[in-house]
Formats: structure tokens, sequence, C-alpha cells
């Protein structure tokens, strides 16, 4: 059976992990039999990742974290000020509504 070597490249990380089914497996090691380029991609996953870029990784995934936190302490500010201009808004309008109530309107004679 000729699977394409988009699916299997798919399949590869799964295969390499061993998370994939017992088909999944079968069919990629019958894939990796005859296909050099799958191979190629297979090892290279089975490769160490450079130390150098261990670290510039881990470089980047601080950078990323440290994003996120202010990212979320703007959205909670921006949560409180839209909060407080609300509120504010709803005591404004209630104030000028009961100063309105108060008001008399007398007719001309």
């Amino acid at each position: 059976m000729k699977i394409s070597c988009e699916i299997i490249r798919d399949l590869l990380p799964l295969y390499h992990d061993g998370v994939c089914s017992n088909d999944s497996k079968a069919l990629v090691e019958e894939h990796l039999a005859y296909c050099d380029s799958c191979r190629a991609d297979l090892e290279a996953m089975t490769q160490r990742l450079p130390l150098n870029d261990a670290k510039q990784n881990m470089y980047e995934a601080e950078a990323v974290k440290n994003l996120s936190i202010r990212w979320k302490k703007g959205m909670m500010k921006s949560l409180v000020k839209g909060s407080l201009l609300t509120l504010a808004i709803i005591v404004l309008v209630v104030l000028i509504g009961y100063s309105l109530l108060d008001f008399k309107v007398v007719p001309k004679p």
C-alpha cells in the first residue's frame, strides 16, 4: 500500500514518541522501509537539540512568559478602569435624572 509522505510526516512525531496506534505504527514502519526522505526526517527527530539552541529556546520561552504576565496585568487594569468609568457614568446619569425630577415647569400665562 502506497502512502504519501505528507501523511507519514504527520504521523512521525506520534511514532517517535510511541503514542500512535499499532496500525499507524505498522503503516509508518512499512513506509520507512522504502522511503529515504521520511527515514531522514525520523533521524532528525531523534537527534538532540544543540545546547545553544536549547538556551535560546529557554530565553524565548521566558520572554513569552513575561509578555504574558504583562498582558494579563494590562487586561486587569483595563477591566478595573472600564468598570470604574461605567460606574461613574451610571452615577452621573442617576444624579442628572434625579435632579430633573425636581425640576418644575411653570406654564406661561
